[in-house]
């Protein structure tokens, strides 16, 4: 299957890297910004408009009272929770419906919730097009009254929207040809006591088929070279037809790593620090091989340890349900069926690991 890489997917994963290690310093400029302003001001209050305090409210309630402690400079955590308090407060607050009203009466809660909908799946969407997106759907409003609803919501137009992109959104965009890199360690008892074993798991994220790519205790250089080489081996590397690989930012992916995959067609793409749920199936899968397995057995020595990891994918390719495919099998074995025949029980890691089917007569 031939991928066509649109220019702004291309723009985007150029800039994607630079963006995440400036991310940082842009804040901290802007906290300093914000404390020199309130400095020449002085004790004299800042006072805000109501659609200021709305959309800071909108915002601050996504960070939590934790985070709001450590950024913001113009008001306290509490004013801004307070704000919101006040939104939520406000929205069923039905007094008003007791009184006589003139005037237009106002737009359905189902439109308003269409407004926000189609600018928050869209972020290059301005009032116009979402404007005429609604009169496709029956529903004749203005631009402005687009504007009016937005505004009451927190969001902003769509020129700010669009320089919003999010991890979620580029995921989507490019889903069918991303994997996902990442290693987990266990301690195995060897000749020289307690060694700490790294294993690296790669993952076709439409798919979530994993790949075990290798178990050592030294993942220096010349190992990571290696694995890279064994991805990308023609007709049977993992990552063959692949063109971005998830990785985090562990000195373990080095250069020479990256260079290897680069040459061979696969962009690595480095996640923002400490940001494991931009790598989310691949966290949830090395939780269900330490919960179910690893933790489960203690290990002598190295070839024990891959004989368990090797029983566990075959376990969790074609035996295991997954409740983020709709509780459905990676891998449907044509050994087995659903609708008759005797139920049998499947045992692996002397019963660690179970699989119930019926017997194909």
């Amino acid at each position: 299957m031939n991928f066509i890489l649109q220019p702004w997917q291309l723009l985007l994963l150029i800039l994607a890297g630079w963006i995440n290690r400036q991310q940082q310093q842009v804040i901290d400029y802007l906290r300093t910004e914000n404390q020199v302003l309130k400095e020449k001001l002085g004790k004299r209050r800042i006072l805000l408009s109501d659609d200021q305090r709305r959309r800071l409210a909108v915002k601050g309630k996504v960070l939590g009272r934790k985070l709001l402690g450590e950024i913001s400079t113009l008001v306290t955590p509490d004013t801004i929770l307070r704000w919101h308090r006040l939104l939520v407060a406000q929205k069923w607050n039905y007094s008003d419906r007791r009184k006589k009203k003139t005037g237009r009466p106002p737009l359905a809660d189902e439109i308003q919730g269409l407004v926000v909908r189609l600018a928050q799946d869209n972020p290059g969407w301005g009032y116009d097009r979402i404007q005429g997106a609604l009169a496709n759907l029956g529903h004749e409003i203005s631009d402005t009254t687009v504007g009016n609803i937005l505004r009451e919501h927190g969001i902003e137009p769509a020129p700010d929207r669009k320089r919003q992109t999010s991890w979620k959104t580029f995921l989507q965009a490019h889903w069918d040809v991303l994997a996902a890199l990442d290693f987990t360690t266990i301690e195995v008892w060897t000749q020289n006591g307690l060694v700490t074993f790294y294993l690296l798991f790669v993952m076709e994220l439409a798919t979530r088929r994993v790949h075990f790519a290798g178990a050592t205790a030294s993942p220096d250089d010349r190992w990571m070279k290696q694995i890279a080489r064994n991805l990308m081996a023609a007709d049977q590397g993992f990552l063959v037809g692949k063109r971005y690989g998830l990785m985090d930012r562990d000195a373990k992916f080095s250069k020479a790593f990256r260079g290897i995959l680069e040459d061979a067609g696969v962009t690595p793409v480095l996640l923002p620090p400490r940001s494991p749920n931009v790598n989310a199936h691949s966290e949830r899968f090395h939780r269900s091989l330490k919960e179910e397995c690893l933790e489960r057995m203690i290990f002598f020595g190295e070839q024990p340890l891959r004989r368990a990891v090797t029983e566990f994918l075959t376990h969790y390719q074609g035996e295991r349900n997954h409740q983020g495919l709709d509780n459905r099998l990676l891998e449907e074995s044509d050994s087995v069926e659903q609708g008759s025949g005797v139920v049998q029980c499947r045992e692996r890691l002397g019963g660690l690991l179970k699989f119930y089917y019926r017997q194909v007569a």
